[in-house]
């Protein structure tokens, strides 16, 4: 079986913390992976407030999910707390990749690490949009080689 990787970046713009709710656990007494998607969803809505975002209005358009990575490294129980650090990677023309790695809190064991891709969307349109300029400007660190070019960062 060929395992998933996903490298995370060194540190993390922003970080909040979630405590685990019986809702939360599957049958087999641990944090289920469906759990983990609702985690990291909350967590980007946190950090998009953060800058005055939200996934229905991000400088004029929303936000649609295209794809998830999640990698478990060890399980979390009921009541364990869990931070969640949140970083944006790969803006690109459409969109980009949010990285998370989450880790309890009491002994800072790494839980799990997930990766979610973002479509930039235009939901009045039904269509895919630019990234918005505003986006790139604040996680200028992020930008894919395609977007640093000079070129391909003016807007059409």
């Amino acid at each position: 079986m060929v395992r998933e990787k996903l490298e995370l970046p060194l540190t993390f713009p922003f970080a909040t913390e979630f405590q685990v709710r019986i809702d939360d656990v599957n049958y087999g007494g641990h944090l289920g992976n469906a759990s983990v998607l609702t985690v990291v969803h909350e967590a980007r809505l946190r950090f998009l407030s953060d800058f005055g975002f939200s996934e229905k209005d991000v400088d004029g358009v929303g936000m649609i999910m295209s794809d998830a990575v999640l990698i478990f490294k060890a399980e979390a129980f009921h009541w364990d707390v869990l931070a969640v650090e949140v970083a944006v990677a790969n803006i690109g023309r459409h969109g980009c990749d949010f990285l998370y790695r989450i880790t309890r809190t009491k002994d800072a064991k790494e839980i799990a690490r997930a990766k979610t891709g973002l479509v930039f969307f235009d939901y009045e349109r039904r269509k895919v949009a630019r990234t918005p300029n505003k986006f790139k400007e604040i996680f200028a660190y992020a930008l894919s080689p395609e977007e640093t070019d000079g070129e391909t960062t003016k807007e059409a």
